[in-house]
């Protein structure tokens, strides 16, 4: 059975999503967004840098949230969430599950470390409006591909996964205006399903962030 190291708001999110998404069983630990929760020496030997998600399953200890959802797919998915080789759906599938971590994310950590992470006084307005501007430049490709859809490549796959929660958490600190309004029912979507219902609330309470990996 898989274990699932997961903190609250973070990337592992993704990982609960997809294993609630397969109706797998799995193991679930909650490290709490604390030093002694992720430095402690025993998550640092699972993370050397002490971030989550990180998954073990049998002898096996990997982490990266994409790393683990594509080595789950090719595990264990039988609903198809991934898209065939031959399919012409895959081209997309691809671009828009690397899209988050390329595009998406980092001007999402920007905004998190400073809104977030930084004490008050240590946080930069300059960097913050910069990172809001260059997150609502990556977000408007998407807002475009997702005309008539319900779904990144109509539809659901792991992909939605991996970009859907990064739209999920960019809605959540604000960062998703009015005007895209196919990201907003996109993230509607989302938020409708059971699987992300439950991987979302899952250790809720502590502050959390959107880091992870």
């Amino acid at each position: 059975m898989i274990k699932l190291y997961l903190t609250p708001n973070t990337r592992a999110g993704r990982v609960a999503w997809l294993l609630e998404e397969l109706n797998m069983e799995y193991e679930l630990e909650i490290l709490p967004f604390t030093k002694e929760g992720l430095k402690s020496p025993e998550h640092r030997a699972r993370h050397a840098l002490g971030r989550v998600p990180v998954i073990e399953d049998g002898d096996i200890s990997i982490f990266e949230s994409g790393a683990i959802i594509q080595y789950i797919l090719d595990k264990y998915d039988d609903k198809g969430l991934k898209p065939a080789v031959e399919s012409d759906d895959y081209p997309y599938y691809l671009q828009w599950f690397h899209y988050c971590e390329g595009m998406v994310m980092p001007p999402m950590n920007q905004i998190v470390v400073q809104t977030v992470l930084l004490p008050p006084d240590r946080r930069d307005e300059a960097v913050l409006n910069q990172a809001t501007n260059l997150l609502s430049k990556a977000l408007k490709p998407v807002n475009e591909f997702l005309d008539g859809k319900d779904y990144l490549i109509g539809d659901f796959s792991a992909a939605d996964c991996m970009l859907g929660h990064s739209c999920f958490m960019a809605n959540r600190f604000g960062t998703v205006s009015d005007e895209m309004k196919n990201i907003k029912k996109y993230i509607s979507n989302i938020e409708s399903r059971p699987a992300f219902k439950k991987a979302i609330t899952l250790g809720a309470g502590g502050p959390g962030d959107a880091l992870g990996q």
